[in-house]
């Protein structure tokens, strides 16, 4: 995957195999890095689809490299990190969260998440609190919520066929594109804010070995649940942003989400002619939002 100037490939181990994670360790953020890393920190998390990795947040992440730890891994299954051949369900990504930030965090951190990932994130906080400081979460929807049976969709039930999943992926997803149609149609509010890199990425991603097997669960519906159930026991302070043109869950999920614990959910913005990661479509106003929300999220309530 494409990497960022000054940010550097580590990687650490999980019960379900090695996760690769990026951070600042070169120039031109060499200089700060031994006062930003006894400081703040923060964790980007990317969501799940045909290609998903680390990527997603690389236009946003290294604005913060200055000011803050940065961790930005790729999931197991997804990017370079291993993608064992499994069965993936909710609560292999659940403890992956935890033990990642467990073995890369000494003090609890900023959880900054999008889609299926930041629903993921809602319940790792749940569990165990003491490791997030606040959570800000783009978009994030289980595709379950409030009755909605995503399992019921034609993509959900065409992949749930042996043999033709596999052909799926390799003529349809794992292409240019395929990829591109993909976002273009489900991810992007505007297909003209796709340039090449992004595709070229998402491509490299989907091309690993065995990346097919955490796509394919993400496709059937084996990942998702019904957030809804979970977001009233969520104590971490909490910011999001929902794309208005987001194609699988609209922003009325959100709101009312936020409506559910407004004790947690202390923020809740959409963003008008933007699609599912607008930390894709537009850069420079998700930074603008996520600096404007840390310190938000670090006052009493």
């Amino acid at each position: 995957m494409l990497v960022p100037p000054g940010f550097s490939q580590n990687s650490v181990m999980t019960k379900l195999g090695r996760m690769v994670y990026y951070t600042a360790e070169e120039k031109p953020w060499a200089d700060d890095l031994q006062r930003v890393y006894s400081e703040r920190k923060l964790i980007f998390l990317h969501a799940f689809g045909g290609g998903s990795s680390a990527y997603e947040w690389s236009k946003v992440y290294p604005a913060f490299a200055a000011d803050y730890q940065v961790l930005a891994p790729d999931l197991i299954g997804w990017g370079r990190s291993d993608h064992p051949a499994r069965n993936y369900r909710v609560e292999d990504y659940i403890t992956t969260i935890i033990e990642f930030i467990e073995n890369t965090y000494s003090i609890p951190t900023v959880a900054i998440a999008s889609g299926l990932t930041a629903a993921l994130t809602i319940r790792a906080a749940i569990i165990r609190p003491d490791l997030f400081k606040s959570l800000i979460l783009v978009t994030p929807a289980a595709l379950e919520e409030f009755g909605q049976d995503y399992k019921t969709s034609l993509a959900a039930q065409i992949v749930r066929i042996p043999i033709l999943d596999r052909l799926l992926y390799i003529g349809g997803i794992s292409t240019a594109y395929g990829i591109r149609s993909f976002l273009e149609q489900r991810q992007f509010a505007r297909p003209e804010r796709i340039y090449p890199e992004i595709v070229e990425a998402y491509l490299e991603s989907a091309r690993q070995f065995n990346a097919e097997y955490a796509a394919l669960a993400f496709v059937r519906g084996d990942l998702s649940f019904d957030l809804s159930k979970y977001i009233p026991q969520l104590s971490v302070p909490t910011a999001i942003i929902w794309g208005q043109k987001s194609e699988y869950t609209g922003p009325e999920v959100g709101r009312r989400f936020a409506q559910m614990n407004p004790e947690a959910i202390r923020i809740f913005i959409y963003l008008d002619d933007v699609g599912f990661t607008p930390q894709l479509e537009l850069p420079a106003v998700t930074i603008g939002l996520i600096r404007k929300f840390l310190p938000l999220l670090e006052q009493p309530a």
